[in-house]
């Protein structure tokens, strides 16, 4: 215990996928108990009921470091839904693309107002099982093709996101 103490973190590193608000007596849109979850009738959701807030990650990021006055890296972020193939083999996931250009640009929103934020990263780049949804729900820039009772071949294809994002990186950022 004194050698943490002694200690002090050098950076914060967050994961920020949405926003959520809560009200005293309304039904949860979750079973967790004690958490009562309120659909926000002002923001988008993802067909597995998590909102899509650009907004609220700026937000996240301000509070942060206005309270801790420290970097912040963004570890993880992302936008999980059930992507399928096309007739020609291709994921065209353009859904998760405005997704992640809309929380980069809010990041970059956050920089321009002071923010010290120094890396996002996306989450993730190949398509892992969920915790909840299994393979129904995909996070990944590359596809696996394998269902949740089928490995199939296993075979990894590249969406359309993942062209995005590499230049994305290539570009530092400065072509979204």
């Amino acid at each position: 215990m004194d050698i943490l103490k002694l200690g002090k973190t050098d950076s914060l590193s967050i994961s920020y996928y949405m926003s959520t608000i809560s009200h005293y007596g309304e039904e949860s849109l979750t079973n967790v108990e004690d958490v009562v979850i309120k659909k926000n009738p002002y923001l988008e959701m993802s067909e597995f009921g998590w909102t899509i807030d650009p907004v609220g990650l700026r937000i996240t990021l301000r509070q942060l470091y206005d309270r801790y006055e420290m970097p912040i890296y963004i570890v993880e972020n992302g936008f999980g839904c059930d992507d399928v193939m096309n007739e020609n083999g291709e994921i065209i996931d353009d859904y998760r693309i405005d997704y992640m250009r809309k929380h980069i640009l809010e990041m970059k929103n956050a920089i321009n107002e002071g923010v010290d934020c120094r890396g996002y990263l996306a989450w993730g780049p190949i398509d892992i099982l969920s915790s909840r949804a299994n393979m129904n729900k995909r996070y990944g820039m590359i596809y696996v093709n394998r269902s949740n009772d089928d490995l199939k071949d296993l075979k990894r294809i590249k969406k359309k996101s993942f062209e995005w994002y590499k230049h994305v990186i290539e570009t530092n950022g400065e072509e979204l």
